[in-house]
């Protein structure tokens, strides 16, 4: 078999295999970072500012002996608004875990970038629970503040079920916002996600603390020492929101406008 001398240097693993060499994977490398680093710095510095404020409204105020039920489901969810404001359109801030995984099912971003943003919103989860340990009037690690922990009457295969729940119902506004049918109804998207967080957050929040988001609930747990049904924030919001976003994908989602 012959082939043009044009063709060939295409023809890898048949005709010829040229190795790979390493400045070329180094230069491949540097050329991905060059490229994403920007939005890379957005999603750790949205999922460390959504852990500073959504964290610092659980603090106690002095002379309460508990905070106001509505005081961390808004923390939260303004914290999520302001932040989908300022970074949605750099990286999406996505600021969860289960978040980026059904970007990347959806085909928003790569599995490269994917998982480089899931490594940067734990980081950045661990590191903002760490400023507020700084920064806090009361031992945070002493009082458990804004750890996530199931209710004394809940187990744990009731908290997945919790969070299966609540995440899904999450990852279903997320796959409603990236619908090709409402991308010119945008302007309003940081409200949406924020008021979802809060109305969630009031429903789940007594049960299981309302996480929905594996980073979130590892930022606390790391500095707490406490992995007492870590689990269930872990397994609940990546099954529950991989579920929806593939229901939706694959039953509601208009294949014809997805390709236009």
């Amino acid at each position: 078999m012959t082939v043009p001398p044009n063709t060939q240097s295409i023809v890898i693993g048949v005709i010829e295999s040229k190795p790979i060499k390493p400045n070329s994977v180094s230069k491949s490398i540097s050329t991905w970072c060059a490229i994403q680093w920007k939005g890379i710095l957005a999603e750790f510095l949205a999922t460390t500012l959504l852990i500073i404020f959504g964290c610092m409204s659980c603090i106690p105020i002095e002379g309460l002996s508990q905070n106001p039920a509505l005081y961390a489901p808004l923390g939260f969810g303004l914290a999520v608004m302001f932040n989908i404001q300022i970074f949605g359109h750099i990286s999406g801030a996505y600021m969860n875990p289960f978040v980026t995984i059904t970007a990347v099912i959806w085909g928003k971003i790569t599995l490269s970038l994917g998982i480089a943003f899931i490594i940067v919103e734990c980081a950045g989860a661990i590191l903002g629970y760490g400023f507020l340990l700084l920064v806090s009037p009361v031992d945070m690690v002493a009082e458990g503040i804004c750890l996530t922990q199931l209710h004394r009457n809940i187990n744990e295969i009731q908290g997945f079920a919790i969070e299966v729940v609540l995440t899904a119902a999450l990852s279903f506004i997320n796959c409603g916002v990236w619908d090709p049918t409402n991308e010119h109804k945008q302007d309003s998207s940081p409200l949406k996600f924020g008021l979802t967080i809060v109305g969630l957050s009031v429903a789940g929040g007594p049960l299981t603390g309302a996480s929905m988001n594996p980073a979130r609930t590892l930022g606390p747990a790391v500095w707490n020492n406490n992995w007492d049904g870590h689990w269930v924030y872990w397994v609940g919001p990546l099954f529950g929101g991989i579920l929806a976003a593939v229901i939706y994908k694959y039953i509601w989602l208009d294949k014809r406008k997805q390709e236009q």
